[in-house]
Parts: C-alpha cells; sequence; structure tokens
C-alpha cells in the first residue's frame, strides 16, 4: 500500500491488481454478511425486518463516513506522503469485528443479544473507514484516459465476487457463521497484504506541495458525482431486487441465482473489452452509453417470461453495467483536483450509500409492483446519464490526470 512520486508507466499493473484484491475482498465481505444477516438476527430472536432497518442505517452513517475519510486521508497524503495508516487502521478494524459477529450466537444470550446490532453497525462503520482511501489510490497507479482500463481490473475481480452470492450461496451457508466470516476476514488481510507487496517500491512518496485545505473545490463537480451515485446505486439495487421477484412471480420453474449470477459473470467477462472501449470513446461518452443501456434493459425485467430470457436479458444488464463499473472511479477522480482523490472517491460512495438506504428503506418490500420498480431504476440511470453528461460542461475540470 505504498506510493511514489517517480517517473512511471500509464497503468502500473501490478497495484492494480492488488486493489483490485481488495475491492474483491470487499465484495466478498458484503456478499457473506448479506447471506448471513437475516439468519444472526433471528436466531438471537430479533425480527426478520430488522435486517434492512440495519441496512438503511448503515449505509445512512457510511453516506457521512465516506467522503469524511476520503478527506483525512487526502491530509494524511499531504502530510505524509501515504494514505497507509488509515487503510491499515480500517482493515485491520474490519477483519476483527467481522470475526467476532458470529460469536453473538454464543455470548448474545438475554440483554446481550443487543451486542449483535451494535457490532454489525460497528463493522459497516469500519468498512466505510478504508475504502475511499484504498480505492482512491486507482489514480496514482493509472493515469488520464488508462483510468478505465485500470478501472476494468476491479470490475473483473468484482464481479466475480459477486457472483459467488447467488451462485455459491448455498455452499457459503453450508460452512456455517464461525467458518464463512473468518473466511471472510483472512481473505481480506490477504488482499491488503498483497497491495502492499504490489506496491511501488518506497514505503512512503514525497509529501505533496500542494495542502488539500488549500484547493477551492467546485461544489457543482461534487454534487454530480454524488448524484451519479445516487442513480447508479439506485437503479442497480432496484433491479437486483426486482429481477428475482419477477422470475419467481411469472416462471413457475424459476430460477434467480442463475440468472443473477449471468449477470455478474457477463459483467466480469466483458470488464476488460469495455475498459478498451472507454480508452476509445472517452470515459463520459462510454459511461452514458452504458447508464442509457441500463435504462433501456430495467425496462425490460417486468417482463421476463422465462429463466432462458432472464439469463440473456441479466448478461446484457451485466455488460452495460460493466461500461458503467469501470467508469465511476476515473469520473470521481477526474471531477476533482489530484490532492483531494478521497475526496472524489468518499463523494461517489456517499451517494451510492445515500441509494442503498432510499432503495432499501423506500423500495424493496414496499408492496410497488416490478414494473413500477424497474421504471424507477430506469429513471436512476438517466438520473445518473444526466450527471455525467452535464460534468463535461464544467470548466476547469481536466481530463488528463497525475498522481492522486
Amino acid at each position: 500500500m505504498t506510493e511514489t512520486a517517480t517517473a512511471k508507466p500509464s497503468i502500473l499493473w501490478g497495484p492494480v491488481w492488488g486493489l483490485a484484491a481488495m475491492q474483491g475482498a470487499i465484495t466478498l465481505l458484503w456478499v457473506i454478511y448479506n447471506l448471513y444477516l437475516v439468519q444472526l438476527l433471528t436466531r438471537l430472536g430479533f425480527p426478520q425486518g430488522w435486517a434492512v432497518g440495519l441496512l438503511v442505517v448503515e449505509n445512512l452513517l457510511a453516506m457521512g463516513i465516506e467522503p469524511l475519510m476520503g478527506t483525512f486521508s487526502d491530509r494524511l497524503q499531504h502530510q505524509i506522503g501515504t494514505r497507509l495508516p488509515i487503510i491499515s487502521l480500517g482493515v485491520v478494524l474490519t477483519a476483527g469485528l467481522f470475526v467476532v459477529i458470529p460469536t453473538a450466537l454464543v455470548w448474545g444470550q438475554g440483554a446481550l443479544r443487543w451486542g449483535l446490532p451494535l457490532l454489525l453497525v460497528a463493522w459497516a462503520m469500519a468498512m466505510a473507514v478504508f475504502r475511499s482511501p484504498a480505492l482512491s489510490l486507482l489514480g496514482r497507479y493509472a493515469m488520464g484516459t488508462q483510468l478505465p482500463q485500470a478501472a476494468s481490473i476491479l470490475t473483473l475481480v468484482g464481479g466475480v465476487s459477486g457472483a459467488m452470492g447467488p451462485l455459491a450461496g448455498p455452499l457459503i451457508l453450508g460452512l456455517g457463521p464461525m467458518v464463512a466470516f473468518s473466511l471472510g476476514s483472512v481473505v481480506l488481510l490477504l488482499a491488503a497484504l498483497v497491495l502492499w507487496w504490489a506496491g511501488p517500491k518506497g514505503m512512503v512518496a514525497p509529501a505533496e506541495n500542494t495542502d488539500p485545505a488549500a484547493i477551492a473545490i467546485s461544489w457543482a463537480s461534487l454534487g454530480l458525482v454524488f448524484g451519479t451515485g445516487v442513480g447508479v446505486g439506485l437503479g442497480f439495487r432496484l433491479v437486483m431486487s426486482a429481477l428475482p421477484a419477477t422470475l419467481s412471480a411469472r416462471v413457475p420453474d424459476a430460477n434467480p441465482p442463475l440468472v443473477l449470477g449471468a449477470l455478474f459473470f457477463a459483467l466480469a467477462l466483458t470488464a476488460i473489452p469495455a475498459g478498451q472501449l472507454a480508452r476509445r470513446l472517452g470515459n463520459r461518452r462510454a459511461m452514458v452509453l452504458g447508464l442509457s443501456a441500463m435504462a433501456s434493459l430495467a425496462v425490460l425485467v417486468g417482463a421476463i417470461p422465462s429463466t432462458a430470457v432472464g439469463m440473456v436479458l441479466a448478461a446484457l444488464f451485466g455488460a452495460a453495467l460493466s461500461l458503467v463499473s469501470n467508469g465511476t472511479l476515473p469520473f470521481a477522480l477526474t471531477m476533482v483536483p489530484p490532492a483531494r482523490a478521497g475526496l472524489g472517491t468518499g463523494t461517489y460512495f456517499s451517494g451510492g450509500a445515500l441509494a442503498a438506504s432510499l432503495g432499501g428503506g423506500l423500495f424493496v418490500n414496499s408492496g410497488l409492483g416490478p414494473t413500477v420498480i424497474t421504471l424507477v431504476a430506469a429513471l436512476a440511470f438517466l438520473l445518473a446519464g444526466l450527471c455525467v453528461g452535464a460534468s463535461g460542461q464544467l470548466r476547469g475540470v481536466s481530463e488528463v490526470r497525475g498522481q492522486g
């Protein structure tokens, strides 16, 4: 997890793969968490509906923590030449708390059972501590038009990890919470070690001359980054809830896990070609293209007649999503000065956290039909596309990244 100011090629593939390992570990931990959340709560006597409430609270907290920690990491980068302390602290806290969560099934009896919800919220907060600082490193490992191509590696690994939810869910549940959560913690720690080992040589980079606190930030730019995060996050959340619900309601022999797995595998398989396409078209154009396709495909989700058609539609959606997923981090990084990379990344994730709260609190389990939910999803993707398109009109937005 080191950084350097020495001359470097346009993409540092070793560090990028290290960052992809971190992205994959983060995704895997959320997969495990979501698979076991209801089980953990109900075994200690909490209502099943608490799962949605906890996720809403966790995401609302993350909405504030993500940009705050990103800004703090920017200050560390300026003062000591590295974001390592905040990343290391967040990783250690997250891994430690993740191991402790399933132990609540042993000690969480009587009044002590209330420790489980607090532990779950604390873990989610720890995750928010290091994600923005860590993923903002992409701006130091790739430059300019190469950013989407570098980000495609993160999308590939994240897509494979995400596919484990629908396709390997029974296997993960079969391990039991103690084993599954322990393995998740080990994977996160190993990913952090890979990121550190693969990083540029030298423990720290010389402190940058520009104090992040002294750099004027365009609130309009941050607003567009935040709006993009809200649109992408809300649309994706709604499609992921409407797709299995529609299949189960319309198709007697439906196989929702297989359809969702097709989405994530298509996301992973098309990630690298999508990164190359974004390099030719430009990141904004590629994102707008992907968001427009996702909006169109979202509308069709409510009319899926069979599992086979659902798999085709999900695969097309995953391919379009790869254009967007490859572009989100580069988009956030190019909308802020290099010294504020953590803030830009954190602002995007903040929008995504708000979207997750809105999706879980207002739409999921709301009784609305799939047609309404997918229409809202399509509008959310169009909102994100408008934000990305409008960003190109802002003055002072540089298309060429230096080190961030």
